[in-house]
């Protein structure tokens, strides 16, 4: 089994609700950018910068990157849970993602994210994770 990188987790539970569906009965591939970005936000208030801290900083964090990897398929009323890990931070913020179906106990998707910070005041992204991160990380992991 591989080792976890994960400096910070978290995750949220969900059961898959009909309207998420595509027409083969299954969930559309598009809702899984919808269930991790309830788990990252879930990790963001766990380390006590969200979305609104981030814009009170003076930054915002776009998501430059995305790769989902879709192993199997979710359905209607299946109890699923969205795990985010947040396995960088320092110069970006990436946090890897797995989606699992708790009845069966299957892996359904895999995945990551990386954001970068941008300064609101200048529009220029940032080569290196503000401060105000930084030290949220290190004071939540001691």
């Amino acid at each position: 089994m591989k080792k976890s990188n994960a400096i910070v987790t978290a995750y949220v539970d969900m059961v898959v609700p009909f309207y998420d569906l595509d027409p083969m009965r299954i969930v559309w591939h598009g809702n899984y950018v919808k269930y991790i970005e309830d788990a990252r936000c879930a990790l963001l208030d766990r380390i006590g910068y969200n979305y609104n801290a981030m814009e009170e900083s003076g930054y915002m964090w776009p998501i430059v990157d995305m790769r989902l990897k879709y192993v199997a398929s979710a359905v209607f009323g299946s109890n699923i849970r969205i795990h985010a890990s947040l396995v960088e931070f320092e110069t970006r913020i990436k946090i890897d993602y797995k989606i699992e179906c708790l009845d069966s106990q299957k892996v359904l998707t895999k995945g990551y994210t990386i954001q970068v910070a941008l300064d609101l005041k200048e529009q220029e992204l940032q080569f290196e994770s503000p401060t105000v991160l930084t030290d949220k990380v290190r004071a939540y992991v001691k």
